[in-house]
């Protein structure tokens, strides 16, 4: 039995939510994100509140991972996600020039990495980059996209890192 999917999720002043047929429409002072309903569960909104119910005990995981995304999509639509990644190398440089990133991580060529739609990346420094976006899910996309071109080595550290990251270290052969 999901516990998650009995607590309803509550909405903040000024966040709407409606159903239009099987899609949840949530929109708020940021921007709105939909999601697809499926049949086997029931959604009702009121007193500003969204509750989440399965039509039988097969589904009612279901359910709560509904109930986990419309929550984090209540959560975007007032304050939005972010996630900051660090460059940490000799060389290392990232640059945001409009819908493009540029980024030089120690290859013989640069790195151009084109922004997605709903997604702003900041630069604050050249080793700092600030992935920001409603959709949680692709907030973390990006970073790992982004992560993924020169992750972290274990023996120096160099390489693209999330912020909040620690990478264990190895030590080095020794003769």
């Amino acid at each position: 039995m999901s516990r998650v999917a009995k607590k309803p999720v509550t909405l903040p002043k000024g966040v709407d939510a409606k159903i239009d047929g099987e899609v949840l429409v949530i929109k708020g002072p940021k921007g709105s994100l939909e999601q697809i309903v499926p049949s086997v569960v029931e959604v009702a909104i009121e007193n500003s509140e969204i509750r989440f119910s399965a039509n039988d005990d097969e589904h009612v995981k279901l359910a709560g991972t509904l109930r986990a995304l419309a929550n984090n999509m209540v959560i975007g639509v007032s304050q939005g996600f972010e996630r900051k990644l660090q460059l940490v190398g000799v060389g290392y440089r990232a640059q945001a020039q409009g819908a493009m990133l540029n980024l030089a991580l120690g290859y013989s060529h640069p790195i151009n990495y084109p922004v997605p739609a709903g997604i702003s990346i900041e630069t604050p420094s050249q080793t700092e980059i600030v992935v920001k976006g409603l959709d949680k899910q692709k907030v973390g996309q990006v970073a790992s996209e982004i992560r993924g071109f020169r992750p972290p080595e274990p023996y120096k550290g160099k390489g693209v890192k999330y912020s909040d990251e620690t990478i264990l270290r190895k030590e080095a052969k020794k003769k």
